[in-house]
């Protein structure tokens, strides 16, 4: 069989973007709450007020004024409110995930239902009492927790008063609240990842920065950099049986042409994940990029044992996210297609999701390929997935587009495993119930194996139906990958 016999199969989501119930339990706003509702064509917004006290929105990636504070506009529509209401349906939604057999459940804490403001001594034990549950609806079923510690999602009140991660104190803040959740949920949760999609870390959305210049930026990621390093040392010590990972996103880039200076920005551009990995699987700054700061004048402020915490701080293994490849070129007249989180040029050999998106299963391989052999470290896909317009109809919905989809993927992971000799933990694919997507905002961009009934203004019954893919995927996780019929 290609796949061992341990094999994490499962499913992924995180909970900004299922969970809802933003201000239950004595949760406090996170930097997502402020994100407003888009589609294709309108992108998602951040909400602010200024020092002077006017409310403002702007695009979800964009700087926004010193002295500004993150809002909520009573006029707007804000997705992870009310999400799909995981927060009330988790059990119903668990036991679902366990029909189809999953084996790992990838998730994300909130970290202001632990810490509300990000600052407190005390922990919400509301907050704490709520993942309890959780982890224990997934051991009654046999199913392992996959934990992100912080997906793009901070306490507001770290973004406003202490400008996120450019503040070394933030560092103090998260590991408060690490050494809380590792302590508490020590003997149910064996899978860790810190960062999500670190790669891509950049605004104040994410990072709490107001200027999201490179200095700011660079600056707050090597402040992430030392959390993770910090994180993965006391999981060793609290946990020696627990793995702990970090997560990017991979999109594997061919050079457009055989022209040398394409062939150079391809390694420019692979560059761009390679540092996060480098640094976190490594634990140093490659040249090339100590070279790039020096080019471009950022000056790192590292204090002392700053490069030793992160030699000691190497994380177990990688995981990512895969949903698309790109290109690239100098030649800068080339069309372009949107991503996730990337413009990518369109590639003529591929067609695209109807949110532009890349399809190349193939690309899944080569992922796991240039990895591998760069990092020689286990490798956990835990994003892949197809967004897409599913109707329902008499109770389910015939998705044979995401199942054509996922054999493909499934297919390229099978032949990294058995051709290339890959080391792959596991696969979770993105949003197996539907849910919010990060980029929109939407609903109608469904990713899931179950219908979610509510509409991209959060109207709805709630209600759970099993798509087409459902009994599809059940059949692949029973056979450890090898029917995929």
């Amino acid at each position: 069989m290609s796949f061992k016999e341990n094999f994490l199969w499962g499913g992924a989501t995180a909970a900004n973007q299922i969970e809802g119930a933003y201000q239950e339990g004595g949760r406090g706003l996170s930097t997502m709450d402020t994100l407003t509702v888009g589609d294709f064509a309108t992108p998602r917004k951040i909400t602010f007020r200024t020092a002077e006290g006017i409310l403002c929105k702007e695009e979800r990636l964009s700087a926004v004024p010193e002295g500004a504070v993150g809002a909520i506009d009573e006029n707007d529509y804000y997705p992870s409110h009310k999400a799909i209401n995981f927060y009330e349906h988790y059990q119903e939604d668990i036991r679902l995930f366990a029909e189809m057999g999953f084996k790992a459940y990838r998730m994300s804490i909130s970290w202001t239902r632990i810490f509300p403001n990000g600052v407190e001594e005390k922990p919400n034990e509301e907050g704490l009492a709520y993942y309890d549950n959780i982890f224990d609806e997934c051991s009654k079923y046999g199913m392992e927790p996959v934990v992100t510690l912080c997906h793009f999602d901070m306490p507001l009140y770290l973004a406003n008063h202490y400008n996120g991660w450019t503040s070394r104190e933030t560092i103090d803040f998260f590991m408060n609240y690490v050494s809380t959740v590792f302590n508490r949920y020590k003997g149910k949760v064996r899978y860790w990842l810190t960062f999500n999609e670190i790669n891509v870390l950049r605004s104040w959305l994410q990072l709490g920065i107001h200027p999201n210049d490179e200095q700011t930026k660079f600056q707050a990621v090597h402040h992430l950099f030392l959390a993770s390093a910090k994180a993965v040392r006391l999981c060793h010590e609290i946990m020696p049986d627990a793995q702990i990972g970090n997560m990017v996103m991979y999109a594997p880039s061919y050079a457009m042409t055989s022209k040398p200076e394409d062939v150079m920005e391809n390694i420019r551009y692979k560059r761009q994940v390679e540092f996060y990995l480098d640094v976190m699987v490594k634990g140093y700054y490659p040249n090339y990029k100590l070279k790039e700061f020096e080019r471009k004048g950022i000056v790192i402020d590292m204090q002392e044992g700053d490069l030793e915490i992160l030699q000691k701080g190497c994380v177990d293994f990688i995981s990512f996210s895969y949903y698309m490849s790109t290109m690239s070129t100098t030649d800068t007249s080339v069309p372009k297609t949107p991503g996730n989180n990337i413009l990518a040029y369109k590639n003529p050999y591929l067609e695209v999701t109807e949110w532009g998106w890349t399809l190349d299963p193939l690309g899944l391989r080569i992922a796991l390929c240039e990895m591998y052999e760069r990092y020689h470290v286990p490798l956990f896909i835990v994003e892949n997935g197809l967004g897409a317009v599913d109707e329902l109809v008499d109770g389910t919905v015939e998705d044979d587009y995401r199942i054509d989809y996922l054999r493909q993927h499934i297919q390229a992971m099978k032949d990294a495993v058995e051709l290339d000799g890959v080391d792959l933990m596991g696969y979770t694919p993105w949003g197996c119930i539907d849910l919010i997507a990060w980029s929109t905002g939407e609903m109608k961009k469904r990713y899931g194996f179950i219908y979610v009934d509510v509409n991209d203004r959060g109207e709805g019954t709630f209600r759970r139906y099993k798509k087409k893919s459902f009994d599809w995927y059940k059949k692949v996780i029973a056979s450890n990958g090898e029917n995929l019929a």
